[in-house]
């Protein structure tokens, strides 16, 4: 009777096994995963966490549309903490133990440059939507966001048509603001105007009263603005109560878009400048209708801004790699991405399959008391990305991930 049991109680664990083992095959047969790597928490979340919610609606739109090459794209989140050493171990997660096929995050140059050896020595795909300082073309990153000619450098011609001359550069102190500072005097050098002062601040820093006073005492006409997070409230709060605004002082922020102007507050932020390549007060069918499915996801209160459109159309650039190579493996998406367009809430964006960098339009935006930027320029086409410019070297890309 025992061993009656005995087999019994065996059959039913086999049974058991069996269909789990089943159920878990259905699944994988189903879905994809893909991760989304963004600071939730600390001094960039101010920034970041609306890239997140980016990343998420458009794959809710595109799962509800059918998915992709028939499967449900299954996102899996983590918590950068604005912590560089936190992105490079959640990169690191995703990739060996969750087994994403692309990861859709970072905001930081620093963030970017810590998880990039982990992509390149594992053959992964990082979407990266933000603007940057360039420098950069690998052939395992997608920049969604724009290189220094498709944003730093046509800002400067901007501020040098309205007259600027005296120039005084602020920071935060990490990769991008000290690369992007080194294109600029380089610039600024080449067109014959002067830069009266540089000073950075660590990520986080709030009390900038030292730094604003140099710019009050160094008679700067144009200030060129690479804070980042929310280092950017104290900032601002300075400038103004130093009377150091437009006309007679123009900022041009590189950072800033709607939520960061959102966060710092209108009446601070009134009348300053930034440059980007998407506003949400861009016209346009498809703007309204991102504006409106964003809203009703996440609140009507919320804005739309740039790395939030830029994170939003990745996932579709992606999706539309992933058709064209017809397999969800990385190298075989990286190989089939050059050419794959999107029309985007900002126009129709396309990939260079020489740098990997999208190319993008141009524009600059002035702060209104509605928490909106007027549209102050655009330029007439799109711009090719250059992520390594000429007024400051002699490296150029030959080939994705291939540079002489």
């Amino acid at each position: 009777m025992k061993k009656i049991i005995l087999a019994l109680t065996s059959l039913a664990l086999f049974a058991s096994c069996k269909k789990t083992t089943s159920t878990e095959g259905k699944e994988d047969a189903e879905t994809v995963k893909i991760g989304v790597l963004h600071s939730l928490s600390g001094t960039m979340a101010i920034s970041e966490t609306d890239c997140k919610n980016a990343t998420l609606l458009a794959i809710e739109e595109i799962n509800a549309a059918g998915g992709v090459l028939g499967k449900k794209i299954e996102p899996i989140v983590e918590d950068g903490a604005s912590d560089w050493p936190t992105f490079t171990e959640k990169a690191t997660k995703l990739i060996d133990q969750d087994n994403v096929k692309a990861v859709f995050g970072c905001w930081t140059s620093s963030s970017r440059k810590a998880v990039l050896p982990v992509f390149e020595s594992k053959n992964n795909l990082l979407f990266y939507p933000v603007q940057y300082e360039g420098m950069e073309a690998s052939k395992n990153v997608i920049y969604t966001g724009a290189a220094p000619n498709q944003q730093i450098l046509p800002a400067v011609d901007y501020l040098i048509k309205e007259g600027k001359k005296k120039f005084f550069l602020v920071g935060s102190d990490y990769v991008f603001p000290r690369t992007a500072n080194k294109i600029i005097k380089a610039k600024l050098k080449a067109e014959g105007y002067e830069v009266v002062g540089e000073e950075y601040a660590p990520l986080g820093h709030t009390d900038f009263t030292s730094i604003v006073q140099k710019i009050k005492s160094s008679g700067a006409d144009a200030v060129l603005n690479t804070i980042n997070g929310d280092s950017n409230i104290g900032f601002f709060k300075q400038i103004k109560s130093n009377g150091l605004v437009a006309p007679a002082v123009t900022c041009m922020s590189f950072s800033i878009a709607e939520v960061e102007l959102k966060g710092i507050g209108i009446d601070i932020m009134k009348d300053q400048l930034t440059a980007w390549n998407y506003f949400m007060s861009m016209k346009g069918e498809a703007n309204e209708k991102f504006i409106k499915a964003y809203q009703a996801k996440y609140g009507t209160d919320k804005v739309t801004d740039d790395p939030i459109e830029a994170a939003y159309f990745g996932v579709y650039i992606w999706a539309e790699a992933v058709k064209k190579a017809n397999s969800f493996e990385p190298a075989d998406v990286q190989k089939a991405i050059g050419g794959v367009s999107f029309d985007a809430p900002e126009g129709k964006v396309s990939i260079d399959p020489v740098t990997n960098h999208t190319i993008k339009n141009f524009m600059v935006g002035k702060a209104n008391d509605k928490g909106q930027f007027d549209i102050m320029y655009q330029s007439p086409e799109m711009i090719k990305a250059d992520p390594f410019p000429s007024i400051a070297t002699n490296k150029k890309v030959i080939a994705p991930g291939n540079i002489q």
